[in-house]
C-alpha cells in the first residue's frame, strides 16, 4: 500500500510516491478474506477500493473504513453512466481508463474492492466494479469476501482518517469479449447460446419489473440464476464454486458453456457473471450491461412473459 502523508487541515490523505510500485498480482483468487487483506495491507502494490455508498445519507466510509483504502462510492464515482437513455452502461474505455486513473490506481497495482457485504444486492457494486476492471484488461483484482462485514467481524482495524491517492495514468487493455452488446444478444438468440438472467424469479418470470425497463419479461430462451441464490446475507460471504456450479447445471447450464448473463442494468448480471466466470471459472461468460433496460426499449425486439 502507498505511503500516506496526512494533511492537518482536513482528514484527506494524500499519497506521495516517489517511485511507482512494480507491477505485481498478489493473488490469482477472485475472493479473499480478512486474514489475507489484513496481512497484505501495507504492501506498496496494494490498494483498497471502498465501493459502499452512503446509507441514509451517512457514508459509511467516512465513518469507518480499512486504513488506507480510497473512497469510491458505485453509486456516485463513475463506474456507470447513463448513455442514450440507458442507465448502468459501461461509460467506455477512456472516460473509465481516466476515472482509475484519477482514484489513483496504476496498472501496476493489485486492487481489492470492498463492499458493505450486507446481501447480494449490495455486493453487486464490488462484483460490477471487479468486472469493469476486468472488461478494461486489468487482472490484478480480487474482492473482500463478506465486504466491511467481515472485515470487521474478523476484528480487522478501521480508520475515519480518510486517504486518497495522487493521480496516475492508467492504461487499458479493452477486453470486448467480456462485454456483451444488443446485437450479441441477438445472435445469441438465433445461435442458441444460452442467455442467464440474473434478477430474482419474480421479474424473469414477469411478475414484476423494474421502474427502468418498459415491459415486465426476460428475454425469450433465457434460463434464471437468481442473484440471491449466490450470495450468503446471513454469513456474509460468496457461494463456493461448488454452489455456483450445482445452479448452473440445475438451470442445463454446462462447466464451459458459451453464456451471456443480464438483468435490468447490468447489476444483478455482474453476479451471475462473477460466479461463473471467476467462481466457477467458466471463461466463456459474457455481461451485457444494457440488459432489460436496453433490450426492452425497442418495441420490435421480442420478451417473454408469464414463464
Amino acid at each position: 500500500m502507498r505511503i500516506a502523508l496526512f494533511a492537518a487541515a482536513a482528514l484527506t490523505t494524500v499519497a506521495m510516491l516517489s517511485t511507482a510500485a512494480q507491477a505485481e498480482r498478489l493473488t490469482d483468487a477472485p475472493l479473499v478474506d480478512a486474514a489475507w487483506l489484513e496481512q497484505y495491507l501495507g504492501n506498496e502494490s496494494l490498494v483498497v477500493v471502498d465501493v459502499r455508498d452512503p446509507v441514509e445519507n451517512v457514508a459509511a466510509y467516512d465513518a469507518a473504513h480499512i486504513p488506507g483504502a480510497i473512497k469510491a462510492p458505485y453509486a456516485g464515482t463513475g463506474w456507470r453512466m447513463e448513455i442514450e437513455g440507458v442507465p448502468g452502461q459501461f461509460p467506455g474505455v477512456e472516460p473509465t481508463s481516466a476515472l482509475i486513473g484519477k482514484l489513483g490506481i496504476s496498472n501496476d497495482d493489485h486492487v481489492v474492492i470492498v463492499s458493505q457485504g450486507t446481501d447480494a444486492s449490495e455486493f453487486g457494486a464490488a462484483t460490477r466494479v471487479y468486472w469493469t476492471f476486468k472488461v478494461l484488461g486489468h487482472d490484478a483484482v480480487s474482492i473482500l469476501d463478506g465486504g466491511a462485514r467481515a472485515w470487521e467481524a474478523a476484528g480487522g482495524e478501521v480508520t475515519a482518517e480518510a486517504t486518497v491517492l495522487e493521480p496516475t495514468t492508467f492504461t487499458a487493455d479493452f477486453q470486448q469479449h467480456l462485454l456483451a452488446t444488443t446485437a450479441d444478444v441477438e445472435a445469441a438468440l438465433a445461435d442458441g447460446t444460452t442467455l442467464v438472467d440474473g434478477r430474482p424469479v419474480a421479474q424473469f418470470r414477469g411478475e414484476g419489473k423494474s421502474p427502468v425497463v418498459r415491459i415486465a419479461g426476460t428475454i425469450p430462451g433465457a434460463v434464471n440464476i437468481d442473484n440471491g441464490k449466490l450470495y450468503n446475507a446471513e454469513g456474509a460471504s460468496f457461494v463456493s464454486a461448488d454452489t455456483v456450479a450445482q445452479l448452473a447445471s440445475g438451470v442445463g447450464l454446462e462447466a464451459n458453456e458459451a453464456n451471456i448473463a443480464f438483468c435490468n442494468t447490468g447489476h444483478w448480471a455482474s453476479i451471475a457473471w462473477f460466479a461463473l466466470s471467476e467462481v466457477q471459472g467458466n471463461k466463456n461468460t459474457r455481461m451485457y450491461d444494457g440488459s432489460m433496460a436496453e433490450w426492452a426499449a425497442d418495441e420490435s425486439r421480442p420478451v417473454a412473459n408469464g414463464i
